[in-house]
């Protein structure tokens, strides 16, 4: 698979934002997500809601109501098959958060930054890999920002592993996995349509970067490593159809549906630096919520769901020395004492009291404000985006291809092999 070369634009690869004293925020969808992004900004200091776009009117006036009953200014009123257009043209906008079904996140990403916005876009960034190029490509030549909002990488647990990779203290790291392991049998059926639309035409990872953003972060993919090949494999395809059958009526339209998505696939990824990652998606059948989030290194190893550490040179317990003392002292607590990350020290309190899914949407959009109003490099920048949801169309590829290696894309052109900022290198306040 050849890197496309540059025709315009230049690397935003150490491109930090403009520094101002308040972002102006445009929101682009209002349906369930956008409820709870808009809820989460509500106490972020230094934020202003303008606008908000949606092509229904009705769900429009609901985010207004919800803005002014939280004591903001009400946010300028969009609607209709034209309502992104529409918001995108306004002048009084820094920032502009999409928050849509899959398939249109890309688009109206690219739609954004030629607008001469920065972009904050929900997961995954894309669906296909030329959506992944899109959004490199409009990046640099616009010099516009595409943040993907991955708020699993702002979780307690995420950042201190990020920490104690940074401290060396899992040795030379070797093997990640990772997944997106979650009952949705429900909410496909009932509620979300246009989500179990994907599951009809698409095979491989439908949603791979809750679990594999984390995982890049601690490998330093984009930064001193990338991804490098893929190969795919699925299970059978029973389960949401198995689900239907005993829930909706014979007569029932959904009847007629075939479900080509898998109930379980399997990616193995392997890095530039020899390292391989085992990412997953499990969204049909009985399970508990997890995304696995397991770190193996030279010197021990970090897993989570629960969250269980063991370290063979340890300098919180100098004296565990055996596997079985391992075994019995391998709660992560002294860990998040001695290791755990600034951000949580400074925020996680009005995290946990004021966010969403455990105090991360707090985190994931205070930290994107920060980094704007300080005028830093964002945490997550377009080439993440683009190597986090490319994925979804590499293993259908993979699948398509007898479950064969597929190259993975260099988004970066050569440029991972640096260390740079992002990725919380440097949170605000320390």
């Amino acid at each position: 698979m050849s890197t496309p070369a540059r025709t315009t634009g230049t690397s935003v690869a150490d491109l930090a934002f403009e520094p101002r004293p308040e972002v102006a925020v445009g929101l682009i969808g209002a349906g369930g997500r956008m409820r709870g992004l808009l809820d989460n900004l509500f106490p972020v200091p230094h934020v202003r809601v303008v606008a908000i776009a949606d092509t229904s009117e009705e769900a429009v006036s609901r985010l207004v109501t919800r803005a002014v009953a939280a004591g903001l200014s009400a946010p300028a009123a969009h609607h209709g098959p034209e309502a992104a257009e529409h918001l995108l043209a306004r002048p009084d906008i820094d920032l502009v958060l999409v928050a849509t079904p899959w398939n249109s996140h890309a688009s109206l990403a690219v739609q954004a930054m030629r607008a001469g916005k920065h972009v904050g876009v929900e997961v995954p960034a894309a669906t296909t890999l030329a959506d992944c190029w899109a959004l490199v490509d409009a990046s640099e030549e616009t010099q516009r920002h595409c943040v993907m909002l991955e708020n699993c990488c702002y979780g307690e647990t995420e950042l201190l592993v990020l920490n104690l990779v940074r401290a060396g203290l899992l040795g030379d790291l070797l093997h990640a996995e990772c997944s997106y392991t979650h009952d949705l049998r429900a909410d496909l059926m009932e509620t979300q349509a246009w989500r179990r639309q994907a599951h009809i035409d698409r095979s491989g990872n439908l949603y791979p970067t809750h679990g594999l953003g984390p995982v890049a972060g601690y490998l330093g993919i984009n930064r001193g490593d990338r991804f490098t090949r893929l190969v795919s494999m699925d299970s059978p395809s029973i389960g949401l159809q198995t689900y239907r059958d005993r829930t909706v009526a014979a007569d029932d339209p959904r009847r007629a549906e075939a479900y080509r998505n898998a109930d379980i696939n399997t990616s193995l990824i392997q890095t530039a630096l020899g390292r391989t990652v085992m990412l997953q998606h499990q969204v049909i059948g009985p399970r508990p919520y997890e995304r696995r989030n397991q770190l193996v290194g030279t010197n021990g190893i970090y897993s989570d769901y629960p969250s269980r550490i063991q370290l063979e040179d340890d300098p919180l317990r100098p004296g565990v020395r055996t596997a079985q003392e391992r075994e019995e002292f391998c709660e992560i607590g002294p860990y998040l004492e001695a290791y755990g990350h600034a951000l949580w020290r400074l925020q996680g309190e009005r995290a946990l009291q004021l966010g969403t899914h455990g105090g991360m949407d707090y985190l994931m959009l205070f930290r994107l404000i920060e980094t704007i109003r300080l005028g830093l490099v964002p945490d997550i920048d377009v080439y993440d985006a683009a190597a986090w949801s490319a994925p979804g169309p590499l293993s259908a590829d993979s699948l398509e291809a007898g479950s064969m290696p597929i190259e993975f894309p260099d988004f970066l052109r050569g440029e991972w092999q640096r260390t740079r900022p992002g990725l919380l290198a440097a949170p605000p306040g320390t």
